[in-house]
């Protein structure tokens, strides 16, 4: 009985010993940054002297009665509400496209997960030339007789955020079409042969069998879709820096040019909790609208 118990507080020491690395990445990388963050937005800071003073509410209160801020977010809810609902049709759409017995799916699945593996900064680049005056797809818009911009997609106030979207949309449905089509694997193919024996069509069966069994995947995908849209920044950065006047301005956006060319870290410290507080919203609000009859259904 020693021995066993010997090995087993050797095993608890090795474990905590093995977990010592990532433990130290999570403390060092995310816990510090975000009580630091916690404490600058109290408080305002001189990045240049290390200088701060106790401001109290001051920075959240800057925060809240601030236009461009409201703007931003505005230009956030909007990004995300046309994203969001785009991305989420056209994955289930490919996913039950994928999921059919054709010649060559696997090349197909892999051709639509490929733009998830590619770096967000080289795929905005490409699109930066995609949509320029010039660049393939304003020629391809011209010759489709389609209003195009004179200075491009990019340069337009009407376009450009318009423009991000459908790219991030292009992006990001690839991978959660492979994600519905996991939760489509999973309905066992006994309850479709019974649906077919008894005449179900095919809209029939998708409400009473395919769409119960997606709600799980469903409502992670979209709260993951959700939170991601909400921090869009990337994109944004490389392809429009904000512009054209302000018109592209994310929240994320927002607090980076106030933290890092203002240099007013509480401020940006202030509306990065704010955004925080909207997103864990949105999600919450999403978890009960999704997970709404789970319970009855299971």
């Amino acid at each position: 009985m020693r021995a066993k118990e010997s090995r087993a507080v050797l095993g608890d020491r090795a474990g905590g010993w093995l977990s010592l690395p990532w433990t130290l990445t999570l403390a060092v990388f995310w816990v510090y940054p975000l009580g630091y963050a916690l404490f600058l937005a109290f408080a305002k800071y001189d990045i240049f002297s290390g200088n701060w003073h106790w401001i109290g509410l001051g920075n959240f209160s800057a925060v809240l009665t601030n236009g461009d801020f409201w703007s931003a977010l505005g230009h956030t809810a909007v990004f995300t509400a046309g994203t969001v609902p785009a991305t989420t049709t056209i994955a289930i759409l490919l996913a039950l496209a994928l999921n059919q017995h054709i010649w060559g799916r696997s090349v197909f699945r892999a051709g639509f997960f490929a733009p998830t593996l590619t770096a967000t900064v080289v795929i905005a680049l490409v699109f930066l030339h995609l949509y320029g005056q010039g660049g393939y797809l304003y020629r391809l818009a011209e010759w489709a007789g389609i209003p195009v911009p004179s200075r491009g997609f990019l340069l337009s106030e009407s376009t450009a955020l318009l423009s991000v979207m459908a790219m991030d949309v292009w992006v990001s449905v690839g991978y959660y079409a492979l994600l519905f089509l996991a939760g489509l694997q999973t309905i066992p193919q006994e309850l479709v042969e019974d649906a077919l024996m008894h005449g179900a069509n095919g809209w029939q069966r998708f409400w009473a069998i395919t769409w119960p069994y997606l709600r799980p995947t469903l409502l992670y995908a979209v709260v993951i879709n959700l939170i991601k849209s909400f921090q869009i920044f990337t994109e944004i950065f490389v392809m429009t820096q904000g512009g054209p006047v302000g018109s592209t301005t994310t929240a994320v956006y927002h607090i980076y040019t106030s933290g890092f060319e203002r240099f007013d870290l509480g401020y940006a410290s202030a509306a990065a909790y704010l955004l925080f507080a909207v997103i864990a919203l949105v999600a919450v609000i999403q978890f009960k609208l999704l997970a709404f009859g789970r319970g009855a259904e299971e």
